[in-house]
């Protein structure tokens, strides 16, 4: 099992899989809590590499998280705004919103299909110097990338807590009865994807960074890869608080990226990495039903077996 799952590989699998999670937190806030399915993601995670990279390379590693963000509330308010002023269905605003995307993020690349960095300090090229210690050589990565994904969820926990986080998730559960309690929805929704994408955008931030490269393939199959983390986290707990919520989805995004490294291992090609997602979201999504299923023949063959022994 060692040689199976070497420490390199389990450190790979933490760091993307804390890196992806803010894409599994985006879903969470626009799919799980708000009902919506914002097919937006793909398009959004690259506009957050590209604007990062690009404002990485004029010298502000820092400052491109905030930017990322800024760009990704844009698109989040654009896709709203189809929605609730313009009628579009939520599905069709986000392919149309996606589409729109890849010029915009080829234009943020100076209409380059990748952008490289390796020359250039990132974040994660400054901490390596903070410690010559080989410990902290080997971890620095995974402190940084739990740090921000830390940051990030403590901020949802409270947000979703306040009385706006509460009006959008009452949103997403009755959009009726929020309009009836003379909370504008339309509100709610936009603020709700503003803030999903700014995570979304985030997360491409951090991948252009860690892997010093800023691709414009990079954000194609995101929402399958969110989705399946997503619904792996939430299968691991039905209720509890929100930031216990938050933390297991968080815990779903590792246990993705775990499972695909373990059919990488399996001699699988990196062709079949779609491949294994989509299986992956099958089962997941399938597991409730089919448990139920299960239970309830084990329970008729329970009772079968029960009124055999009384004739």
């Amino acid at each position: 099992m060692s040689s199976f799952l070497t420490l390199s590989i389990v450190q790979s699998a933490l760091e993307l899989g804390c890196i992806y999670a803010l894409v599994a937190l985006a879903l969470f806030v626009s799919f799980s809590l708000l009902n919506i399915a914002d097919l937006s993601t793909d398009g959004c995670f690259t506009l957050g590499c590209a604007v990062g990279a690009v404002v990485t390379m004029a010298g502000h590693p820092f400052l491109a998280f905030f930017a990322a963000m800024a760009a990704g509330v844009a698109s989040g308010f654009i896709t709203a705004f189809l929605q609730t002023k313009m009628g579009v269905q939520s599905i069709l605003a986000g392919i149309i919103v996606n589409t729109g995307l890849y010029t915009i993020n080829l234009m943020v690349m100076g209409f380059s299909s990748n952008i490289n960095l390796f020359n250039t300090n990132t974040i994660f090229s400054m901490a390596k110097e903070l410690s010559e210690s080989e410990v902290y050589r080997s971890w620095y990565k995974i402190i940084i990338v739990v740090c921000i994904v830390l940051l990030v969820c403590v901020f949802l926990a409270w947000f979703l807590n306040t009385s706006l986080g509460l009006s959008i998730r009452a949103t997403g559960d009755n959009e009726y009865m929020v309009r009836a309690s003379s909370i504008n929805p339309g509100f709610t929704i936009t603020v709700g994807l503003c803030v999903a994408s700014a995570m979304t955008a985030l997360s491409g931030a951090v991948l252009g960074q860690y892997q010093k490269s800023c691709d414009i393939n990079y954000g194609t199959g995101q929402v399958t890869i969110a989705l399946a983390s997503l619904i792996i986290g939430e299968s691991l707990i039905k209720k509890g608080s929100i930031f216990k919520r938050v933390i297991f989805v968080v815990l779903g995004s590792c246990l993705y990226r775990f499972i695909v490294a373990i059919a990488l291992r399996m001699n699988l090609p990196a062709e079949a990495l779609k491949l294994v997602s989509a299986v992956i979201v099958a089962i997941a999504i399938s597991f409730p039903y089919l448990k139920e299923k299960a239970g309830f023949y084990k329970h008729r063959r329970d009772v079968m077996r029960q009124a055999s022994k009384n004739v």
